[in-house]
């Protein structure tokens, strides 16, 4: 173990979205979206645009979706060890009329300048998101700046798609990748 002893941090609690609150539960027939539409089953604008709304993600939701990812070598998930941050996720949209494709970018800080696990670690993270976020984002893993020795060569590795299929390729290192992401739908919450 590169880390024997890490400290641990404590977590936040999970968080509900203001605009998942739809008021009180004796009020539900005043949401909009259950009221009765003319053209219920045909296609609208409106449609395509509630669409495209519901695939826009935020560093929260990218957040949760990688905090409960487990560390390699301890029994800890990556918010515990604060190795994942949602401070240091972004999520740029893009703009197609400039030619700027829709990003996240997910910097992750290993708890030792040594970190052995660094490009596992990496290699969950891009897996849970590559399973998790709308296709049309491009993914982009790497070590925060300044928190580990060999910083540059793992970014690489981490975004070179050559690199990650044949890593994924690797039955051993899929099954490691899978005991990373086996506690990571639970998104914070505890394992009960």
């Amino acid at each position: 173990m590169d880390n024997a002893n890490p400290v641990v941090h404590a977590t936040r609690a999970l968080r509900t979205r203001d605009s998942d609150k739809q008021g009180s539960e004796e009020m539900w027939w005043h949401s909009e979206s259950l009221m009765p539409q003319q053209a219920l089953f045909a296609s609208s604008d409106l449609d395509e645009a509630d669409d495209e709304r519901a695939q826009r993600i935020d560093a929260r939701e990218v957040f949760d979706l990688v905090r409960s990812v487990t560390d390699p070598e301890h029994p800890l998930t990556l918010e515990q060890l604060a190795v994942v941050n949602e401070a240091h996720i972004t999520v740029d949209e893009g703009d197609y009329s400039a030619g700027r494709a829709p990003c996240v970018r997910l910097e992750f800080t290993p708890t030792i300048p040594h970190c052995s696990m660094a490009t596992l670690i990496g290699l969950s993270l891009r897996v849970r998101l590559m399973r998790a976020i709308p296709s049309r984002y491009k993914i982009d893993i790497a070590i925060r700046e300044g928190t580990h020795q060999s910083e540059g060569a793992i970014n690489k590795q981490l975004n070179d798609k050559e690199r990650v299929a044949a890593a994924l390729e690797n039955k051993h290192l899929l099954g490691v990748v899978h005991g990373c992401l086996a506690t990571s739908s639970l998104r914070g919450a505890t394992a009960a």
